[in-house]
């Protein structure tokens, strides 16, 4: 016997269906992305890169993670879409208000080794529910935490920028998102890291 579906995918599988039956031409768009640019940004769901930035279907690459770090992950997809796909330009996008800023290494690890529930947050910090086994493998991974915005910005274009992989000649800009004016600000000490040489 199968589950009932969720709310969420019966409301996915709709909205695909509608988007699906005025898909158009889309299917024709070319693999590599026509203004040659892609973005690393955050995963937080109060980003929308296509609004913020004035995309289109088949415009940019636009890779996210936790944070908008330059994770290992993220490097090989930045260095896939030059070197495979043609991006010329690259842009470091963090954001105000990311709850990245709201804990360390120690804490994800903690949280972690306690139980695999969801954790949750007040004015005393997080919390776990310790309802199942935990797991120490946290141990082992970097969380790329933030705790000071317009700093990671920077060490992350300087990361994208010293990487053997990525060519000098690709520039590197760095901004803040504000969560609360949809504005983007440029980090001018990260967009200099990631100029072009």
């Amino acid at each position: 016997m199968s589950a009932k579906p969720s709310k969420v995918l019966d409301e996915v599988l709709a909205a695909n269906r509608d988007y699906a039956a005025s898909f158009g031409d889309k299917g024709k768009l070319a693999m590599p992305p026509k203004r040659q640019f892609a973005i690393l940004t955050c995963m937080d769901a109060r980003l929308d890169p296509a609004k913020y930035a004035g995309l289109a279907e088949g415009d940019a690459h636009v890779i996210r993670n936790a944070g908008g770090r330059a994770s290992d992950d993220a490097i090989r997809s930045l260095v896939i879409s030059y070197k495979l796909l043609g991006t010329r330009e690259w842009f470091v996008i963090h954001h105000t208000n990311c709850g990245m800023e709201t804990f360390n290494d120690e804490t994800m690890r903690r949280l972690l080794a306690s139980s695999l529930n969801t954790s949750t947050l007040d004015a005393k910090g997080w919390h776990d529910s310790g309802l199942d086994d935990g797991s120490r493998e946290g141990e082992f991974i970097d969380w790329l935490t933030i705790h000071d915005q317009a700093q990671s910005v920077v060490d992350d274009v300087t990361r994208i920028r010293r990487h053997p992989l990525v060519p000098k000649s690709i520039p590197i800009y760095g901004y803040i998102y504000d969560v609360g004016t949809g504005r983007l600000e440029e980090v001018a000490e990260a967009t200099e890291a990631g100029r072009a040489g």
